[in-house]
C-alpha cells in the first residue's frame, strides 16, 4: 500500500559504489562525501526542505548503514519525514537508477521528485508550481538539463520549445546533459514503459535512460534549461575543486 503524503516528496540516489571516487568512498557513501562543510545528501535535503518538501526516499546499497545513521543524528528535530529502500539488504547489490526507483515505488505517490545524491547543485529550487504543473500535465517526466560539462561533452538530450528530445545520432541539433534532477510519475515506472514488475520484487537491475527515451518518442517528456551551480562529483579532482 502507498503510504499517505500531506506535502510533495522526492526520491533521492544513494546506492552507487562511487567506483571512480576511490579511495575516498571505501569508507564512506559518495552522497556523504562533504562539499564546503556539508554533506551532498544535505545540500538537496536542505533545498527540499526550503522548498515545503518534507517527504524524502532515499535508496541505499553501497556502505548503506551509514546514511540513516548521518541523516537521523544531523536532521534531527527537523520536519524531514524519510523513507529507505534498503538495495543491499534486500538483494545484495545496487538495482541501478530505473531498477532502484522501481522496487521503491510503492512508498513514493504518484508525483514525485528525484535527484541524484551526488551532485552538488545548491541554488536548484524545487518549485512548487512546477510540481503542481507537471502533475496536471500528461507528461510522465519533466528533466532539468545543464550545459554540458568537459566529462559529457556529447550530452544526452536534445531540447526544444519545453521538450526534451531523443535525437537520432546524425542530428544538428544540440544536445544537452542531464542533471539528473527531474520530476517523475510513477506510470512511467509501468508498462508499456517499463519492463519490471511493480515493485522490482526479484531486484532488477535497469538502467533510466530507455524508459526516458520511450517516452520522449511519444512526446510525454517536458524539459527545462538550468544554469546554475552544478557540477557532478564523480572524480576526486573535481570534489577537490569545489572544495576551493
Amino acid at each position: 500500500m502507498t503510504p499517505s503524503f500531506s506535502s510533495p516528496a522526492a526520491m533521492l540516489l544513494a546506492a552507487g559504489r562511487g567506483e571512480r571516487m576511490r579511495p575516498l568512498t571505501d569508507h564512506t557513501p559518495k552522497p556523504l562525501l562533504p562539499v564546503q562543510g556539508r554533506a551532498l545528501l544535505d545540500w538537496h535535503i536542505a533545498a527540499l526542505l526550503r522548498d515545503g518538501v518534507a517527504q524524502v526516499l532515499i535508496n541505499t546499497a553501497w556502505l548503506g548503514a551509514h546514511i540513516p545513521q548521518h541523516l537521523d543524528a544531523t536532521w534531527r528535530g527537523s520536519p524531514l519525514q524519510l523513507r529507505y529502500s534498503h538495495e543491499q539488504d534486500d538483494f545484495g547489490h545496487a538495482l541501478e537508477t530505473a531498477g532502484g526507483i522501481a522496487r521503491a515505488l510503492p512508498q513514493l505517490p504518484p508525483v514525485f521528485w528525484l535527484a541524484a545524491g551526488d551532485v552538488f547543485v545548491p541554488d536548484f529550487v524545487f518549485d512548487p508550481a512546477a510540481h503542481a504543473a507537471f502533475a496536471a500535465s500528461d507528461d510522465l517526466a519533466h528533466l532539468w538539463l545543464v550545459p554540458n560539462p568537459a566529462h559529457n561533452p556529447q550530452g544526452d538530450f536534445g531540447l526544444a520549445a519545453g521538450r526534451a528530445l531523443n535525437l537520432p545520432a546524425d542530428s544538428p541539433m544540440p544536445r544537452y546533459t542531464y542533471s539528473t534532477i527531474g520530476l517523475f510519475k510513477a506510470a512511467l515506472f509501468t508498462a508499456p514503459w517499463c519492463p519490471l514488475a511493480p515493485g522490482n520484487p526479484t531486484g532488477q537491475a535497469a538502467p533510466l535512460a530507455p524508459l526516458l527515451r520511450r517516452a520522449m518518442d511519444a512526446g510525454r517528456v517536458g524539459a527545462s534549461l538550468y544554469t546554475g551551480r552544478w557540477t557532478d562529483v564523480g572524480t576526486p579532482q573535481r570534489w577537490a575543486e569545489l572544495q576551493q
